[in-house]
């Protein structure tokens, strides 16, 4: 199988070559130029197995040229403990009858970034090998939260490379920071960027596609590559877990093979969803795919009108992986929704570049709404609803769990589809506590990494492993740039380390 460029569907690499490079050379991201089938026989057979077993098959679906056997090696490596707490893996919380949370937060750092980011760094060096390459490769990062911790850990002193995240400065929640700045690894950098996550993506975006950058890291002996979910490495193991979930539900007894489900996804740079896009255009039964958002609303807008703007406020909210306004995967679904014409992709990207909009046409539209639906949730019913829950079921949530709940029993109502559906859970209450006991009526008095013992004692929920010594981590990064500042930071982060 090869991969195409959504900026040029002419252009056509390897899997190992598209995951080596992250971004494509025209700032296009890669997608398969077909797709694999699941079929019912095949999803028959993973329902006996082992989350690592159905990882592996799925990436052995994918990418040609890497060995089974080297697949199941990295499946048996990444998911396993100590590193993820639960047996399971990604596990099915049964809330009701027709309603799942599937848990992606039970690996090293307490969020679903861990499904690839422990799978990513197994991925590229396997690349790396295939392709020849003997330089060494930097690995960068704009992060919203989330990604930068699972992407530090992942590529913590792994050899051959080095990895540097961009994050926003007052955009990420106080566990998610003391766990970036306080990162242990020889070979990491993490820096504050002064603006929002669009801010910090649209300037690594820029530093890759700066040729006299390229040229100068090359006589230096590096390339630069992403963890981001514009890396093809980052996303195919993300459709593993929604394949996984369905074997779940068919082995728990809570469907029967063949049944449609719905997914609600919280979604900010719409890597996770489109995971779960591609595993239905591989044959996995999905009825809806719903795009929760938060008061970034910026998705729910152009599923229901066809016209994405991001020309409109950004809000920080109590649900900060979802503050953006410029979803970058959204270009691999134009891409198929657009008969893979690259030359379309490149004028919507070029028009949001310029205008802050763009437009996709009645066709595009239809096939949106076949799969798609959405909404949004604002700060008040976020915290409404992790109180809901946990008064209603003992079940705690976070923030952006929260989120995706409200707006499926929005979609309920609005629809009467009751189909059984599966909430993805991205992230661990712990990791927003400040947000979670406000939520549920405790007063807040201190901060940071403090108020997770406070949160335990007041519902009575175990800490997760990875967060129990991050009150004694002392940070270690603490530089903050401009945007225009972020490509002198790679340089001397390269030249110094």
């Amino acid at each position: 199988m090869r991969y195409q460029s959504t900026r040029d569907s002419g252009l056509l690499v390897t899997a190992a070559e598209a995951i080596a490079f992250g971004l494509a050379p025209n700032g296009g991201l890669f997608v398969p130029e077909s797709f694999p089938k699941l079929t019912a026989g095949k999803i028959g057979e993973l329902v006996s197995k082992p989350y690592k077993d159905r990882a592996a098959c799925i990436l052995g679906l994918f990418l040609d040229g890497f060995e089974a056997e080297d697949l199941s090696r990295f499946s048996g490596e990444a998911y396993c403990a100590p590193g993820f707490a639960h047996p399971d893996i990604a596990p099915l919380y049964e809330l009701d009858g027709n309603t799942r949370f599937l848990e992606l937060w039970h690996g090293p750092t307490c969020a679903f970034k861990d499904m690839a980011l422990q799978m990513l760094p197994r991925l590229l060096i396997a690349s790396l090998r295939i392709t020849g390459e003997r330089r060494d490769v930097c690995i960068l990062v704009a992060t919203s939260g989330d990604t930068g911790k699972a992407a530090l850990e992942g590529f913590r002193d792994v050899p051959g490379t080095k990895i540097m995240v961009f994050y926003p400065r007052d955009g990420v929640s106080d566990v998610q920071k003391l766990q970036m700045t306080s990162q242990s690894g020889g070979n990491v950098n993490v820096v504050a960027v002064e603006g929002n996550f669009d801010d910090a993506q649209t300037g690594v975006k820029a530093i890759f596609s700066d040729q006299g950058l390229s040229r100068e890291l090359d006589e230096r002996g590096f390339f630069l590559s992403s963890a981001n979910s514009i890396n093809w490495g980052r996303l195919v193991p993300q459709i593993a877990y929604y394949v996984s979930a369905y074997c779940d539900l068919i082995d728990k007894g809570g469907i029967i093979a063949g049944d449609k489900i719905n997914f609600c996804v919280p979604t900010g740079n719409f890597g996770n969803i489109l995971a779960g896009y591609y595993a239905e255009k591989m044959g996995l039964p999905i009825n809806k795919l719903i795009c929760a958002s938060n008061r970034n609303d910026v998705l729910t807008e152009f599923i229901r009108s066809g016209v994405y703007d991001r020309n409109r406020p950004f809000y920080t909210t109590v649900s900060p992986s979802m503050d953006i306004l410029i979803s970058s995967n959204l270009e691999r679904l134009l891409f198929e929704l657009s008969n893979k014409e690259g030359a379309v992709v490149s004028g919507y990207m070029d028009a949001l570049s310029k205008t802050g909009r763009y437009e996709v046409g009645e066709a595009a539209g239809a096939e949106i709404s076949r799969l798609f639906a959405c909404g949004c949730c604002g700060e008040e019913d976020t915290k409404k609803t992790i109180a809901g829950v946990y008064k209603k079921h003992g079940y705690l949530i976070d923030t952006h769990t929260a989120v995706a709940h409200k707006v499926l029993g929005d979609y309920r109502a609005e629809s009467g589809d009751e189909t059984t559906a599966v909430v993805v859970s991205t992230a661990s209450p712990f990791k927003f506590c400040d947000s979670v006991l406000e939520a549920l009526g405790e007063p807040v008095a201190s901060s940071g990494s403090e108020l997770i013992a406070r949160l335990a004692d007041v519902t009575g929920c175990p800490v997760p492993e990875p967060l129990k010594d991050l009150r004694s981590k002392t940070p270690r990064f603490n530089e903050s740039v401009r945007t225009d500042g972020m490509k002198k930071s790679v340089t001397e982060f390269l030249v110094n380390s």
